[in-house]
């Protein structure tokens, strides 16, 4: 029996139809890092408002039971850590605003729209000091909420430490979800790190306060 040599192979071309393609064509499209900036300062700013306030709060709540002393000290602690976290990432972000403007200048190769455009992508040392500064007084306004209205000492600890625990896993997660990372490593990193610094403080100055006071 002959065949036919004449045939001809027809390729089909693959479903471009498919929603699931689509959808991961996008997500790799888009690039997370692009976000890193701001989320690194927004989230470094909100977490340390929280965990180094609630610890303050947690080191003073170990030697003494007056709520009075212990908002206080939170307050205090919330003043000068917005500061802080403001004069400092302003400084570093005015460096490296210096550093990357006397790297223009160097390369004198950017003219016209070109260096409008690299100069719309330069960092801003004062929105990120007033984003930083924002972000910290956010967290740290969970702690001395939750301690304010209770005046058991030992519920008024515990509600702190609650507290605290779940707005870092809340910080946690949006922070997964705005950066495109897993979600329960970077809930338990968070929660994690915050509870360690809650601890310690905690036990060092109980041990410190029983010897000397």
């Amino acid at each position: 029996m002959a065949t036919n040599q004449n045939d001809i192979c027809v390729s089909v071309p693959e479903d471009q139809s498919d929603p699931m393609q689509f959808q991961e064509s996008t997500e790799e499209v888009f690039d997370y890092s692009q976000r890193g900036q701001w989320l690194r300062a927004a989230l470094l700013g909100a977490n340390d408002g929280l965990v180094s306030v609630a610890s303050l709060m947690m080191g003073v709540g170990a030697v003494k039971q007056d709520a009075k002393a212990m908002i206080l000290s939170g307050f205090a602690g919330l003043v000068a850590g917005s500061c802080s976290m403001a004069i400092g990432e302003f400084v570093s972000v005015y460096s490296q605003l210096d550093v990357e403007v006397a790297q223009m200048k160097r390369q004198q190769r950017i003219v016209g729209n070109q260096e409008e455009k690299e100069k719309e992508q330069l960092p801003k040392p004062m929105q990120a000091a007033v984003a930083s500064a924002l972000a910290f007084t956010l967290g740290a306004i969970v702690p001395l909420l939750s301690a304010s209205f209770v005046e058991d000492h030992k519920v008024r600890l515990g509600i702190v430490v609650a507290t605290v625990s779940l707005a870092l896993v809340v910080f946690g997660w949006v922070g997964s979800i705005l950066g495109g990372t897993p979600v329960v490593k970077s809930c338990f990193r968070v929660l994690l790190g915050g509870l360690t610094a809650m601890t310690i403080t905690f036990g060092l100055t109980k041990l410190i306060g029983s010897t000397v006071i």
